[in-house]
């Protein structure tokens, strides 16, 4: 049992500050402050959904999955880096046009197909499980206990709770997102989002430069 505690701490604890559940609820909300609170719930429940399985594709299976397609953990964060900026750029620019999708008739409907369909990109992936939470799982998974079958039954049961603790948590900070629109009133809702959308690209230029700057510092050692 104490193997199974150690476990589940280590992978949540790990991994927890990087989703961010509650700062990530504020995106959710930006991405869907025009929805319904049940189409909210819903998009919150698929999100979740995804998240639990990227996460333990990450933590068992990423590091052999990486290799298999040649693919590097900068390369990675660059990809990433590049969607979650261009996801900030369109928040901040693509308000009016969905506000007018609204008032269109029939126009929920179309909202409720766009936001179910980006449900896994990319609000899942890289939005809330990013390159930071996948590399941070896959080095957890390498460095995972391989001798006894007790101590492998451990850690893998450790883990997959940790991240059923992680989607549960993700699930309620998305879901309960709408809170923030009563909180804030109209104007400052409107202030959250756009201050979050720029957030947000800023977040894909951080993640973008950190892979440039690994790529590059792998290109000057190689140099040597």
């Amino acid at each position: 049992m104490a193997g199974i505690l150690t476990s589940f701490m280590a992978v949540f604890l790990a991994v927890f500050p990087i989703v961010d559940p509650l700062a990530g609820g504020l995106l959710f909300f930006g991405l869907t402050s025009l929805a319904s609170p049940d189409v909210r719930r819903k998009l919150a429940r698929m999100v979740a959904i995804y998240s639990f399985i990227v996460l333990n594709l990450s933590l068992f299976i990423g590091g052999y999955l990486l290799h298999f397609f040649g693919i590097s953990l900068p390369v990675l964060r660059v990809a990433g880096g590049l969607v979650v900026a261009a996801a900030g750029w369109k928040m901040l620019n693509a308000r009016e046009e969905y506000g007018a999708a609204q008032q269109k008739a029939g126009g929920l409907v179309v909202l409720e197909q766009d936001y179910f369909r980006k449900a896994f990109y990319p609000i899942t992936m890289p939005l809330t499980t990013g390159p930071g939470t996948i590399s941070v799982l896959i080095a957890l998974g390498t460095g995972r206990p391989v001798g006894s079958m007790i101590e492998t039954m451990d850690f893998t049961l450790g883990a997959v709770a940790a991240t059923i603790a992680l989607a549960v948590t993700i699930y309620v900070c998305y879901a309960g997102s709408g809170v923030i629109s009563r909180v804030f009133g109209g104007n400052g809702t409107e202030i959250a989002i756009r201050l979050t959308a720029f957030i947000l690209f800023c977040i894909g230029v951080q993640i973008l430069w950190t892979g440039v700057e690994d790529l590059l510092v792998s290109v000057l050692r190689a140099a040597r």
